[in-house]
């Protein structure tokens, strides 16, 4: 089914869209796309239950590739937007080509950015793409050799996918040893763990830079500040992630520039140089140290949590910019944003990112803010009644003329959700505050 959008972004008033995912991140890619006046039908796999009131769920799993391409045939679907890294990772994007099918998101080859920390950090070694010092290792006694022989602390990464928690900074030895066993012999990651990375850890402000792409042309999105640790002062284990607000003051606009200049196009010239041409998200991970924006990680798709206050911050229409990359002619397309700021707390149950039980029933408050938004994150409809399924629940969003008043609506509304095992952290934001304050 053709589909041609102008500069502007019309098009023929015929766009099919299916949104693969199940999370926060995808109920915010369905909230926004649904208000395209150019989508006619709007399907989401799985989907969940917040998801289910502005598209249609189809019980497909997201690493379903067979069933999600027939699905996408059967229904003539015009664009498949790609949700989570594990179905990129498995050639879901490759799959969909082959078939004649448009679908954003890179291919398996360029999702190993996000799919092999080790590939990753080789290729920015080979392009000068700076990023922290490494080391790699592929046997258990070589790397606690390593870890006896030098001082921390240490970084130690998961090679594969880990759901955003394969990262430790361990700052004695004897975690550090710790984590290497759990990760290398008890696999507490499955075979993500089996090739670890040891890192020197950097100091600075940590920001996520999020850019779509066509492979040569760059939208670069305002900056966004995740809070990955479970607990307030990030402390406590790693998780997918507990906020995120936007934009992120510490990344001035000369950094900016610098992160487009010495990063993001180098890196779209090392995949080219590669043999790849990546259209999708290219997701940032930086330390802004004091020798400059320093990698820290690179990913394949839109952050979760940061998706969802990025979504709610942008002005006008998200669909022109995801098919002019998945088509490869970004060209002409723009993005502006709405001014303030945005902020994104994340809800999960008690337990997480450990075990936690599902099936509590939810209450959600009867009116909301004005410019706030709920996202379900782990949610179903049983018999009428919205429970729990995950262990990150909902996402409270909000805008506001600063960072002080969206924080101030998404704590308000959180308090009034009311499940069993509710918990949040309670100082997300707290750097950007500090940060402008420092600057008033």
């Amino acid at each position: 089914m053709k589909m041609v959008f102008s500069r502007e972004g019309t098009g023929d008033q015929t766009m099919k869209v299916l949104v693969v995912g199940g999370g926060g991140r995808e109920h915010a890619l369905v909230w926004k796309l649904a208000q395209s006046k150019e989508v006619t039908r709007l399907y989401c796999a799985p989907g969940n239950a917040g998801m289910a009131e502005v598209a249609q769920c189809v019980p497909l799993k997201a690493e379903d590739i067979d069933g999600l391409l027939a699905f996408a045939r059967q229904e003539e679907v015009t664009l498949t937007v790609v949700g989570p890294e594990a179905p990129l990772v498995a050639g879901l994007v490759d799959a969909f080509r082959a078939a004649g099918l448009l679908a954003f998101g890179p291919t398996q080859r360029g999702a190993m950015l996000e799919g092999s920390k080790v590939w990753a950090k080789e290729l920015m070694a080979r392009h000068g793409i700076p990023t922290a010092p490494f080391n790699v290792f592929d046997t258990l006694p070589a790397a606690l050799d390593f870890v006896a022989g030098t001082t921390g602390p240490w970084v130690i990464k998961a090679d594969g996918l880990a759901a955003g928690k394969g990262v430790t900074v361990a700052t004695e030895r004897q975690e550090a040893q710790a984590t290497l066993r759990a990760m290398m012999a008890e696999k507490v990651f499955g075979p993500a763990g089996e090739r670890v990375l040891i890192e020197e850890k950097l100091a600075g402000e940590e920001v996520s830079i999020l850019a779509l792409t066509d492979g040569r042309e760059l939208l670069v999105l305002p900056a966004a500040q995740d809070h990955k640790r479970l607990g307030d002062g990030d402390t406590g284990p790693n998780t997918g992630g507990m906020g995120a607000y936007a934009p992120a003051p510490m990344l001035t606009p000369d950094l900016a520039v610098a992160v487009e200049e010495k990063i993001l196009r180098p890196l779209l010239a090392a995949l080219e140089a590669e043999g790849i041409t990546y259209r999708g998200v290219i997701y940032a991970g930086l330390m802004l140290t004091d020798a400059g924006p320093m990698v820290l990680e690179f990913n394949c798709r839109f952050g979760d949590p940061e998706a969802q206050p990025l979504l709610l911050g942008l002005e006008g229409d998200l669909l022109p910019a995801l098919y002019g990359a998945a088509r490869g002619s970004l060209a002409g397309v723009k993005l502006s944003w709405l001014p303030g700021s945005a902020a994104c707390v994340v809800l999960a149950s008690a337990g997480y990112p450990g075990a936690y039980r599902t099936g509590y029933a939810i209450t959600l408050p009867a009116a909301l803010p004005p410019e706030t938004v709920i996202f379900h994150a782990g949610t179903s409809l049983r018999e009428g009644q919205l429970v729990t399924t995950g262990g990150r629940v909902l996402g409270v969003t909000a805008r506001g003329a600063n960072l002080a008043q969206a924080l101030e609506k998404c704590y308000t509304v959180a308090q009034a959700v009311d499940f069993a095992g509710k918990f949040y952290r309670r100082d997300i934001g707290y750097r950007g505050l500090a940060w402008e304050a420092g600057r008033r």
